[in-house]
């Protein structure tokens, strides 16, 4: 609790170790110049989709009371304040999901209590006291515990938004086949045939949008088109399938009704329904006394929320495997998020905080960024100093040079860092050969450490780019609502991938026999070091623990209560947990850094099968793999049924030729040669 002594300090040091930096942060771009720009296309429509189909979702929940034109105008103004005036820029601010499901609850407690009418006025008190909350817990260092937010608590909270994300996608998909609250049910669009008609083009369209997104985004793995092409289709597939079913939906017949498909509707932000947010604050004095103190209630599960969610998403922004050199700024940002929830509350708009998964991606975008402009002068050092037949040492140097040079590290950094690029490099010269078989770009791509550009004008530049969406909303109308519930999906499934607890659910389905498959494939290392009897029960507890929390979301008023549970698990992990898992596999299973392990094979592939050997008499049944030999013929034949006839590659054969070779020269080699599929041995 020393943290409490000392008011300020946190924010205080935030501010003093940014403030070095700060000039530099703008200094950077200039090098980089017109590929600033990919980063920032990237990032923007990665984030301005999500806070779009946010909006749509609002709207639908708040009976058109705030719509993707004010998620849209939060996630600029914010976005902007933060890029500007932010303690750590690589930070992404939008509309999240969290957000909608609060003002969803305040809504209907204003329509219930003070009126539809004062409903942002009230929200507006709601951001009033949230903003003191924030304030306060920057002014006493609250950060410093975010550390007992375990990946527990993280993911827990991811697959209870992946829940929420699948239940709006199907209540969506849904409300396409039903007459829209407060519409005319004798308009032509809304008889049973047309309704019919456009829920099936929903399903398409959603269905479509899904499926399409989802094949995009593993493009880069495909073995069709160039490099650039692939790279292109998996980091902007997405968006660009938003605008392919967008204009596929224009393809209908011309004696459709012109509501079928439906599509987005929402005010002009020059129209009067959008105005009148900018004005809200001269209702504030409207709403009752009593209401206002009862504002303190919602405003403490919003604080908490947004104290934990905008938290993490800076710490994922700034993990150590991106090798940030600018300090971080916990505190400073969660006092300046006071400050834009205030702004937002006062404007009737809803507020914007961190957002997964968008700010590690924008560090990602820009960690590839600063690696292609240091590699590229590498490069062309290294081939200078190849026509010169320098040395290997000699082209080590100029490497380190422009290393330090580009990077502006101190040499004592770079040594460490480039530990790995020096051993690739003097490998060479130490084995005797010459620099024509020195393949500069293949060494620096592998040894190269990772880099970031860290800089504020792209942060700056998407947030900007947001707000002029603002401004294209007859654009962005034209979208299909069941694109939207397809996107949804989209959210759900690509956030599962990476979840542990998501991966512990399947992983309670595979019976025993059939636990090899797990292990041939890359996993989690909990998967090998925990017994199986563990991991049954912490995923059980997840799972009813995750049941709790998505029950109190169906709660009508209670339900803004939700976020109380993840509080309540710090304790619970901290002093329940122990006592019941032993400290090293608790460890494994709730571990901070996600340790993957290469899978191996348990059997070998031969084309014979009575080389296979039986398993060991001794060996229990139950751990003996499930392996039929319809199985293995299915894997040994096409799908023509022609049989596969498995080799041994070319760099491998050569592998073996040497070894022989060396064998017959009176010198052991290290490894076995592989006979008939069975693994190779140290000797």
């Amino acid at each position: 609790m020393d943290h409490l002594k000392t008011p300020f300090k946190g924010v205080t040091n935030d501010i003093k170790g940014r403030l070095a930096c700060y000039k530099k942060d703008w200094i950077d771009t200039c090098g980089t110049g017109a590929r600033i720009l990919a980063p920032t296309a990237y990032i923007f429509f990665a984030s301005a989709l999500p806070v779009i189909a946010f909006g749509e979702q609002l709207s639908r929940e708040t009976e058109g009371s705030l719509s993707p034109a004010e998620t849209l105008a939060s996630t600029a103004i914010c976005g902007v304040i933060h890029a500007i005036f932010g303690g750590q820029p690589l930070l992404i601010l939008g509309v999240a999901e969290p957000t909608i499901i609060m003002y969803t609850y305040l809504f209907n407690f204003a329509k219930n209590s003070i009126g539809r009418e004062l409903y942002l006025a009230w929200a507006g008190w709601v951001c009033v006291w949230t903003a003191l909350l924030l304030f306060l817990l920057a002014i006493f260092n609250a950060c410093s515990i975010i550390t007992r937010f375990t990946r527990v608590a993280g993911e827990l909270f991811g697959m209870l938004i992946t829940v929420l994300f699948i239940q709006e996608a199907i209540k969506g998909m849904v409300s396409e086949f039903l007459i829209p609250k407060g519409e005319n049910s004798s308009q032509e669009n809304y008889q049973f045939q047309w309704l019919y008609a456009n829920g099936l083009l929903g399903i398409i369209f959603s269905c479509g949008l899904l499926i399409t997104a989802l094949k995009s985004r593993k493009a880069r793995s495909w073995r069709y088109g160039t490099g650039c092409f692939r790279s292109f289709i998996a980091d902007y597939g997405v968006p660009l399938m938003v605008v392919v079913w967008t204009l596929l939906s224009y393809g209908v017949p011309g004696k459709v009704p012109s509501g079928v498909p439906r599509r987005l509707f929402c005010p002009l932000p020059w129209e009067s329904g959008s105005l009148y947010h900018w004005t809200v604050a001269k209702d504030m004095g409207k709403i009752p006394v009593g209401y206002i103190f009862a504002a303190l209630i919602p405003a403490v599960m919003i604080a908490g929320l947004y104290f934990f969610d905008h938290s993490v998403a800076s710490q994922m922004a700034q993990q150590k495997e991106f090798n940030l050199k600018n300090p971080s700024a916990y505190h400073y940002d969660i006092f300046l998020l006071g400050v834009m929830t205030l702004i937002c509350g006062l404007l009737g708009l809803p507020p914007s905080n961190g957002v997964l998964p968008q700010s590690p991606m924008h560090t990602r975008s820009l960690a590839v960024l600063k690696k292609q402009l240091i590699r590229k002068k590498m490069v062309k050092s290294v081939k200078e100093c190849m026509k010169q037949q320098a040395t290997q040492s000699e082209i080590y140097g100029r490497l380190q040079t422009v290393f330090i040079e580009m990077d502006s590290a101190s040499c004592h950094t770079v040594d460490r860092e480039l530990a790995s690029l020096k051993n690739a490099v003097m490998k060479h010269e130490d084995e005797g050969e010459d620099n024509t078989k020195f393949d500069p770009e293949k060494c620096i791509d592998l040894h190269l450490p990772v880099r970031v550009n860290e800089q504020r004008v792209s942060n700056l530049l998407q947030s900007m780019l947001v707000g002029v969406a603002v401004c294209i909303m007859p654009v962005i109308k034209m979208i299909p609502t069941s694109v939207l519930w397809g996107y949804f999906a989209y959210m759900a499934i690509d956030s599962l991938p990476g979840n542990q607890f998501w991966e512990r659910i399947q992983l309670l389905f595979v019976p025993p026999g059939r636990r090899f498959k797990v292990i041939e494939g890359f996993h989690a290392s909990y998967v090998e070091s925990v017994p199986f009897k563990y991991i049954f029960m912490f995923t059980i507890f997840q799972f009813a623990y995750l049941l709790l929390c998505f029950g109190i979301t169906w709660i009508p008023i209670a339900g803004i209560l939700f976020p109380l549970p993840f509080f309540l698990l710090i304790s619970i992990r901290e002093h329940i947990l122990p006592k019941i898992f032993p400290p090293n596999y608790l460890q494994e299973l709730d571990a901070a850094e996600y340790e993957e392990i290469v899978g191996h094979s348990f059997r070998a592939r031969s084309l014979s099968l009575r080389d296979r050997q039986s398993p060991d008499t001794d060996e229990e049944e139950d751990d003996c793999p499930d392996l039929s030999s319809a199985e293995i013929l299915d894997e040994m034949t096409t799908h023509r049924g022609e049989l596969k006839h498995r080799s041994v590659s070319f760099n491998d054969r050569q592998f073996q030729h040497r070894n022989c070779t060396s064998k017959r020269h009176g010198k052991e080699g290290k490894w076995k040669i592989w006979w008939k599929g069975e693994p190779g041995k140290l000797d």
